[in-house]
């Protein structure tokens, strides 16, 4: 496929594409007869997993050595499985972080839900059986 093909379907731009087979996280595309790129459709399982470790904050420098331990063969099985497993810990520990964050969001709005809550039914009580509420002062005559 060309490359205005591959960047239809990957959701990169061509641009990008060329930049990620000039820097080596995309192998070199073989050329047809008037020296376009043409891709096998394989390479879209590649550019899904490069995207993946690219959403997962995997630093360029770490999918380079990646891409270069793929590209030399199975033998570098070992040395790819211990680089996924470490950043696989650091994406864990980003989403404990995250977990961390949503939970003290949900507390802030859940606050604000029962404060608003709250506030409605004192405004749809009467006046004559209002009582203040939690957390509001009176001020006394001296």
């Amino acid at each position: 496929m060309k490359i205005g093909e591959l960047a239809r379907r990957c959701g990169l731009s061509a641009h990008t594409i060329r930049y990620y087979e000039r820097i080596g996280l995309l192998p070199h595309a073989d050329r047809d007869r008037s020296g376009q790129r043409d891709y096998d459709a394989s390479i879209l399982i590649w550019i899904d997993f490069l995207g993946r470790l690219k959403a997962t904050g995997m630093p360029i420098r770490d999918m380079l050595r990646y891409a270069a331990l793929r590209e030399r063969g199975t033998g570098t099985a070992a040395e790819r499985r211990l680089l996924l497993e470490q950043h696989r810990e650091q994406v864990r520990a980003r989403v404990a972080e995250l977990q961390d964050c949503l939970l003290v969001l949900d507390t802030k709005i859940a606050g604000y839900a029962d404060t608003e809550q709250r506030m409605q039914e004192y405004d749809a009580t009467p006046p004559e059986r209002r009582r203040k509420p939690a957390g509001t002062r009176t001020t006394r005559a001296r």
